[in-house]
């Protein structure tokens, strides 16, 4: 596995600006702090200093309410239980006893607020570039390439989980409205779109620092990033070959190391945030519990459930819920979260290859996934496109488990009714209701 070495001092800025620039919803209350920069200050000709003062806010704010969004979906999904101290983990997301989703919960207002409090800040680069002289075109370029494939990340986000995103939230005092699935993906398809087009004309180098970005962070490179997340748009808009030009531009290695991606970053430093995902092997007070299906429905000898997670030492139960296993996926409180990864770029690049009839370079996909856990190639019917989307899916279960894809990926596909009931009276959920503070207009 790869290993990446982030500058301490880039972790505090990003910690400190996490605090500086967050909103808790699309509706952003003027605020003043008298030992810091105005707004209006940032807004208007701001130096390139200030300019990457944001881009630190932007890439810190991206990791806001992670852990909330992946282990809700996941437990709506049936792939974890999260058993702390919340009963709302293991009742309302699981419908427990009849009872409804709640829109104005932790698990359906913290995601919502986390991808706009990156996105509001990216709008505030994007206001910012266009009125300073501080900066040359190709720097502009550069800043507007990075916010706008920032804006779009977050808003596939908002997607998944929603099913529906409010995607013009420049101006605070109008919002546009939210837009269903599919008009709210064009949208998400053309900014990224927008913004390869600024990275095209951004030079060869930034006129900022990444921290999550090692290897994505020059106009180039990042513009790989930003192919990466329009391969996945375009897979989930249906459209195959798209999505294939997409991933030829991106970092995308059929062959290669299947763990190279942009990561969030976490630090220990005063401020900053940590990996929530992570818990400590064998607690009892606060877990990820690995859904017994998950075990069950393994494959023999793959490896991605040994690495990914281990049985506990003694079994734990909450509210009628049960499971032998827990959470591996993450070495300590600091370890990074992946944003992409290869691994699953050649998971969207079978999914094209079966959008584009190309069953065959399918297949290949599938079977490097299938060889890296240790499982011999597969053995169904490959001109079946049928059955190569059934062991698609199956892949993606495994190698994307607990990162807030599957409950997608079935709403997707129709398959959410496919899940299992854990207690008599609980329902299947698949979509987050949209928090209550937001205008539906």
């Amino acid at each position: 596995m790869k290993t990446y070495i982030y500058n301490k001092t880039y972790l505090k800025l990003l910690a400190a600006l996490a605090l500086v620039l967050s909103v808790t919803s699309c509706s952003f209350d003027e605020q003043v702090d008298p030992n810091r920069a105005s707004l209006e200050g940032v807004l208007t000709n701001a130096s390139v200093n200030q300019l990457n003062n944001l881009v630190v806010g932007v890439e810190a704010t991206m990791r806001n309410g992670l852990g909330i969004q992946t282990t809700g979906s996941g437990t709506m999904a049936r792939e974890l239980y999260l058993f702390d101290a919340d009963p709302r983990n293991t009742a309302d997301l699981l419908g427990a006893n009849g009872g409804n989703l709640d829109n104005n919960s932790f698990y359906s207002t913290a995601p919502w607020a986390g991808r706009y409090r990156a996105i509001k800040n990216a709008n505030t680069l994007l206001e910012s570039i266009a009125n300073t002289s501080s900066i040359t075109d190709a720097q502009r370029a550069g800043y507007s390439g990075f916010a706008k494939t920032i804006i779009a990340h977050e808003l596939m986000d908002v997607i998944k989980s929603y099913d529906r995103a409010r995607v013009d939230v420049a101006d605070p005092a109008n919002l546009g409205p939210i837009l269903e699935f599919d008009a709210a993906l064009d949208e998400v398809i053309v900014m990224l779109n927008d913004g390869m087009s600024d990275l095209n004309a951004a030079g060869s180098d930034f006129a900022f620092n990444l921290g999550g970005f090692a290897g994505f962070d020059t106009p180039s490179t990042f513009a790989e990033f930003n192919r990466a997340v329009a391969a996945a748009a375009y897979v989930y808009d249906g459209d195959g070959t798209s999505a294939l030009t997409a991933l030829n531009n991106s970092f995308f290695n059929l062959n290669g190391d299947l763990t190279v991606g942009p990561k969030h970053v976490f630090s220990l430093g005063a401020g900053d945030g940590t990996n929530d995902l992570f818990k400590i092997t064998d607690n009892n007070g606060d877990q990820i519990i690995v859904h017994d299906s998950w075990i069950a429905d393994a494959e023999s000898g793959d490896t991605r459930v040994t690495t990914k997670t281990s049985v506990r030492s003694n079994p734990t139960s909450q509210d009628g819920l049960n499971g032998t296993n827990q959470t591996e996926l993450y070495a300590s409180n600091v370890s990074p979260i992946d944003m992409i990864r290869n691994e699953e770029l050649v998971l969207l690049y079978a999914e094209a290859s079966i959008l584009s009839s190309n069953l065959a370079n399918a297949e290949d996909a599938l079977n490097v996934i299938r060889g890296s856990a240790s499982l011999s190639d597969f053995s169904g019917n490959a001109t079946s496109a049928s059955e190569l989307t059934t062991e698609l899916l199956n892949q993606r279960r495994y190698s994307l488990w607990c990162e807030n894809h599957r409950m997608f990926d079935l709403r997707r596909y129709g398959l959410s009714n496919t899940l299992p009931i854990d207690r008599s009276g609980d329902q299947i959920f698949n979509v987050l209701p949209v928090p209550l503070t937001e205008n539906e207009n």
